[in-house]
């Protein structure tokens, strides 16, 4: 690790009115998921200054309206209601340290933490990258592709002076499943941790892409943090909120039919002939035109008008996966796709698990044809029948989308899961278990 720096933080003193964003006080969500994150969001549009606000008399009404507003439109798609709102007593002084910027070389300056309060409404939270404030730290995230791919970097036993680089053993590891049997033999040896501190497992990437995981010592986090709706502290890549304003993303009742000059996109940056997605496409590519942009395959350089704005021009985009997992559902849908204003075609888990997080009317899924052919031929039937085609949007009418900032959100959401949770313990028995099901 590289020399300690001077401490680097930001507190976020004001008082904000948090939602029950969460199943446990640890900070989860329900299965059903973003009906609590919608909730959270209407509380204060992002684009709203800081300011003296309402009385206490008149925000609790107007939450209460926000509420109702969201509970009517969770019944008309049929969508679980949102969880209650949350006390609005003010949080707790929280302090999470970052043990490694995800991807990041370990001896990289890093940047400076976001302010959760104004990019999140998180008020209360201490953002830490020093590790001279580890015993401060009432949590500790540790990102798992960091984890097991360096050489063996854990906390110090409590009360001992933090390693140098120069005090490291920098060793270089081939074989990742190596490495994380490394880390583990010198976890052994690092003694307790100071008192009621949290130790967090941060992972976005699906199991597949996850190695390592069965060398990682039973009870060694206290909680998970990742897009599964079943983590301690449950984040997304996006989710849908309800509609306070038209010029909320995306905008207008459906995007516009005369900008649309393609038939079927797809953008792809990692390509491997082994995965379903890729055999899928070269099924569906036989009997449709599809237009492959990225690094792999045959795909061509995005345009320089962006990716979000070369989507835009294609009435499908083809939302697949590179792996099939419980909740695994990437940028890929909410951005690429709904953000864009293409019909998402979707290839990941399947159909129900989407429609714990989208209405049902806003996707098509590969698994409802026998054959990409099939697929093929009420594609292009939707192209023929724009009264039919537009009404993949009728979810805009209600709902926007928020696509998670990453790493900021992730940091923030953990920082409102601590303020949100009891004393009780709690560790993490077989984290491969869980994960890999």
């Amino acid at each position: 690790r590289a020399p300690a720096r001077p401490q680097r933080q930001h507190e976020s003193g004001r008082r904000c009115s948090t939602p029950a964003d969460t199943q446990r006080a640890a900070g989860a969500l329900p299965a059903h998921a973003m009906g609590a994150q919608w909730g959270r969001r209407a509380a204060r549009p992002r684009g709203l200054r800081r300011g003296g606000g309402l009385p206490r008399t008149v925000s609790a009404l107007a939450a209460a309206g926000l509420l109702c507003t969201a509970l009517v439109a969770y019944a008309s798609l049929g969508l679980p209601p949102p969880l209650s709102w949350s006390s609005s007593a003010p949080p707790r002084p929280v302090g999470v340290l970052l043990w490694w910027e995800p991807f990041r070389r370990r001896d990289s300056a890093a940047r400076p933490p976001p302010d959760c309060w104004l990019r999140f409404n998180i008020s209360g939270c201490r953002l830490l990258t020093d590790r001279a404030a580890y015993g401060e730290a009432q949590a500790v995230l540790f990102h798992h592709r960091d984890l097991v791919k360096g050489p063996p970097d854990w906390p110090p036993p409590w009360g001992a002076q933090v390693r140098t680089a120069e005090e490291l053993e920098l060793r270089v590891f081939d074989d990742e499943e190596e490495a994380a049997a490394a880390a583990n033999e010198a976890l052994a040896a690092s003694g307790p941790r100071p008192p009621g501190q949290r130790w967090v497992w941060m992972n976005f990437e699906s199991p597949s892409h996850s190695p390592g995981l069965r060398r990682l010592a039973a009870n060694l986090f206290n909680w998970t943090l990742s897009y599964r709706a079943d983590s301690d502290v449950f984040v997304p890549y996006g989710y849908l909120y309800p509609r306070t304003h038209p010029s909320e993303q995306p905008p207008g009742l459906a995007p516009p039919l005369a900008r649309k000059r393609g038939l079927v996109a797809w953008v792809v940056s990692n390509w491997d002939e082994r995965q379903a997605r890729v055999r899928y496409y070269h099924q569906l590519s036989q009997h449709v035109p599809v237009d492959v942009f990225g690094k792999g395959g045959p795909g061509r350089p995005v345009p320089d008008i962006g990716l979000l704005h070369t989507v835009a021009r294609y009435k499908f985009y083809l939302a697949f996966e590179n792996s099939q997992h419980l909740d695994y559902i990437t940028e890929k849908l909410w951005r690429n796709s709904l953000l864009a204003g293409a019909v998402p075609v979707v290839l990941g888990p399947d159909r129900a698990n989407y429609e714990r997080f989208v209405p049902r009317g806003a996707f098509i899924h590969v698994d409802d044809f026998p054959s990409a052919s099939s697929l093929a031929a009420y594609l292009l039937f939707l192209d023929r029948n724009p009264a039919v085609y537009r009404r993949y949007f009728h979810w805009r009418r209600s709902y926007a989308v928020h696509i998670t900032s990453f790493w900021d959100e992730p940091w923030c959401r953990a920082c409102q899961a601590v303020q949100m949770a009891g004393d009780r313990p709690k560790s993490v028995r077989n984290l491969a278990r869980w994960f890999e099901r």
